[in-house]
C-alpha cells in the first residue's frame, strides 16, 4: 500500500503534506479510482482552466460570528479566501457555498458573510448548513435570504456548461447524537423531487451534486453521514460522472465509487479533528501560525473534451 493511501484513497495527511510541497494548491484528478496530482496552481493550471469548458470555486463552513481559538475571526479569513478567488488567473464563472454561513443564524452574520462574498463579483448559489437554519423558526431566516425560488425546504437544481447542479438539504432536523449514530437526512419529498429532476436527462450529463453534510457514512458516531444519501444516489447510478461536493466535516476527504467521486471540503474558518481522534467534533486546537494551512477553498473544471468527471484543486489558505 502506497503510504497515505487508505483502500485506494488519499487520506487527509498525505493530502495536506503534498500541498505542502510548494505551500499551494495541488490540481488532482482521479484515474482508477486514485487520486493523482497533475500540476500547481499558478501558470500551468490556468493554462488547464481556460481550456475548461466550466471552472467554479467552492467555499465552506465560514461559520461567521464564530469568536474562540483557533479563528477568533472568520470574517478575516473568509475575506482572504475572496481575495484569493479574485487573483486567480482565471477567473471561476460562479461560487458555490456548501454551507454553515453563519455560525448562530443571526441576520448580522449573514449580512458580514454575504458583503464578503460579494467582493468577489461573483454569483453565488447557497445551501444551508445546520448553524444556519437554528432560528427559532426553523430555518425560515435563512430560507426567506437565500432560498427565493427553491423547491421544498431550499432545494433546487441549474445547468450551466452543460453541467446539471442538483443542491439537496440535508439539515433540517438534523440532531446529531454523539455516539449515538444520529445521521442527517434528506426525507421522502427531497428524494422524490430528485427522481423526477433528473430523469429527463441523458446518462452523459455530468452532474454535480451538492450537499452540506456527506452524502456517505465517515463517522456514524459524530452523526457524519447521511441516513437515506444511499437511494439518492442510486438515482444517479446511470450518469457517466458524478462529482458530490459536501462541507460539514471541516476537512478534505474522498470517496471513489465508479463514476461517483464524493468530496468533503476545507473550512474557511477552522479545522475539526479527523474521525473517532477526538472525543467529539469540534473546532481543532492549532497554532495560530499553522491555521490557514488548514483552511481553503476548491476549483473544479469541467473539459468536456476530456473523459471523466472534473479537475478538482484543492488550495489552502496559506500562501
Amino acid at each position: 500500500m502506497t503510504e497515505g493511501m487508505e483502500d485506494g484513497k488519499l487520506n487527509r495527511r498525505r493530502l495536506l503534506q503534498c500541498m505542502g510541497w510548494t505551500g499551494a494548491g495541488v490540481l488532482w484528478t482521479v484515474s482508477g479510482g486514485i487520486p493523482r496530482a497533475t500540476g500547481l496552481i499558478g501558470s500551468a493550471a490556468a493554462a488547464e482552466a481556460a481550456k475548461s469548458d466550466l471552472h467554479f470555486v467552492q467555499i465552506s463552513d465560514s461559520h461567521i460570528g464564530f469568536k474562540i481559538e483557533p479563528n477568533p475571526d472568520p470574517a478575516k479569513t473568509l475575506g482572504e479566501v475572496v481575495d484569493k478567488i479574485k487573483a486567480m488567473p482565471v477567473q471561476p464563472a460562479f461560487l458555490v457555498h456548501t454551507g454553515d454561513i453563519s455560525h448562530l443564524t443571526k441576520p448580522e452574520q449573514f449580512d458580514i458573510a454575504e458583503q464578503i462574498i460579494k467582493g468577489a463579483g461573483k454569483d453565488v448559489h447557497y445551501i444551508p448548513g445546520e448553524h444556519d437554519v437554528a432560528d427559532e423558526n426553523n430555518g425560515q431566516l435563512y430560507l426567506d435570504r437565500f432560498g427565493k425560488g427553491t423547491q421544498g425546504r431550499g432545494w433546487y437544481s441549474f445547468d450551466a456548461g452543460g453541467v446539471h447542479f442538483v443542491a439537496l438539504i440535508n439539515v433540517f432536523n438534523f440532531k446529531p447524537g454523539f455516539k449515538s449514530g444520529g445521521l442527517a437526512v434528506l426525507g421522502d419529498e427531497q428524494l422524490e423531487w430528485l427522481e423526477k429532476d433528473v430523469k429527463p436527462l441523458t446518462a452523459s450529463t455530468p452532474i454535480v451534486v451538492l450537499a452540506h453534510l456527506p452524502l456517505w457514512t465517515i463517522y456514524e458516531d459524530w452523526g457524519w453521514g447521511t441516513a437515506d444519501a444511499g437511494r439518492a444516489l442510486g438515482y444517479l447510478k446511470r450518469f457517466g460522472s458524478v462529482t458530490v461536493l459536501n462541507g460539514h466535516i471541516h476537512q478534505i476527504i474522498q470517496k471513489v465509487e465508479g463514476n461517483m467521486t464524493l468530496h468533503t471540503a476545507a473550512s474557511t474558518a477552522f479545522p475539526q479533528p479527523e474521525p473517532g481522534k477526538a472525543p467529539a467534533p469540534g473546532p481543532m486546537a492549532v497554532p495560530a501560525d499553522q491555521l490557514r494551512k488548514y483552511l481553503g477553498l476548491r476549483s473544479v473544471e469541467f473539459a468536456q473534451s476530456k473523459k471523466g468527471g472534473p479537475a478538482l484543486t484543492d488550495a489552502p489558505l496559506a500562501a
